[in-house]
């Protein structure tokens, strides 16, 4: 295992600092904070109650970076999300008024209660990094995430998001219900104070930049990405898919292990740093066929299939040579 490195502390401490709020969710807080180190934005699916808007607001305390929250409702209007163009009596001219989208980190808190139409306002977002409003683009902050948390589909007053968009959020993660002892512990963290009042930034967002720089030197054995790429193709020519992972899901599965490694203080990818991410990249990609939703099966359940048929790389995968 390579020597620890300054990303390597910086990125764990990034996931300590935000289980000061996040109690006994370490893998969790680590597959949120994977996806921005990889640039990517995150999904965070569950019941109310759970600490899904905590969990957001506890990463983006912890990175300094600029943060803005979105709460979405179905009478959410696009422009409320890009900004607006208004013309402007006192100087004669037109003038852009920003939308909260313009920041660094974005919550979009119960995304699935907007409207189609609204929901599709943060495509050109998440995928180029600018908003167009008007004729006029404006490029978006360096380093840019979107945090959106979702209710459950069958909740009633939600629309389920489309295709389009759920394949450009990089992972999507369940929180779950804590532990008994877990749940004490956060009754005992909140007896006083709220515990993100007092959660302080361990980094800023030049740093950010840095790790997310860092994570792409991580090197990729030619072995692996032929891994990745057998692992995604599995999903496509499963028989209980509809739909399977994406072009965009094999590219993200590449990154999220290379951030992964670094975290876990290594210089190159293991077959195992793939695994550990592939559910919560693939399985919100996948369309699960009529039938096979008949018998209970979803997404996570057709990627662990996938991972027990796709062969695993050898040792060979090891770190590249140095002469």
């Amino acid at each position: 295992m390579a020597t620890a490195t300054g990303p390597e502390l910086l990125a764990r401490e990034i996931v300590q600092n935000v289980e000061k709020v996040i109690i006994g969710k370490t893998e969790v807080v680590e597959l949120v904070v994977i996806a921005l180190i990889s640039r990517g934005h995150a999904l965070i699916e569950d019941v109310p109650g759970v600490g899904k808007t905590m969990l957001a607001r506890s990463v983006a305390r912890s990175a300094g970076c600029e943060f803005r929250r979105i709460q979405f409702t179905p009478d959410l209007l696009p422009s409320d999300i890009t900004g607006v163009s208004f013309y402007n009596q006192k100087t004669s001219e037109f003038e852009f008024r920003p939308g909260p989208i313009l920041s660094q980190i974005v919550l979009a808190d119960e995304i699935n209660r907007a409207t189609p139409k609204t929901q599709s306002a943060l495509l050109e977002a998440m995928a180029e990094r600018q908003v167009t409003v008007e004729g006029v683009t404006h490029r978006l902050a360096d380093p840019f995430m979107v945090l959106a948390t979702q209710n459950p589909i069958e909740y009633e007053g939600t629309f389920p998001l489309p295709e389009a968009q759920l394949d450009r959020f990089f992972l999507r993660v369940r929180i779950g219900y804590p532990a008994p002892d877990e749940e004490i512990a956060i009754l005992n963290n909140q007896m006083l104070v709220e515990p993100i009042d007092e959660l302080m930034p361990v980094t800023n967002p030049r740093d950010i930049v840095e790790l997310q720089n860092a994570a792409r030197e991580i090197y990729v054995h030619d072995l692996i990405k032929e891994y990745i790429v057998a692992l995604t193709g599995a999903t496509r020519n499963h028989q209980d898919a509809s739909l399977g992972a994406s072009p965009r899901a094999s590219l993200a599965l590449m990154r999220g292990a290379q951030s992964r490694a670094m975290i876990g203080g290594r210089d190159f990818v293991s077959p195992d740093d793939v695994k550990a991410i592939a559910s919560a990249v693939m399985a919100h990609r996948m369309i699960v066929s009529p039938a096979a939703r008949m018998r209970g099966v979803d997404g996570e359940e057709l990627v662990g299939q996938v991972l027990d048929t796709v062969p695993v790389p050898g040792a060979e995968v090891g770190g590249p040579a140095r002469g």
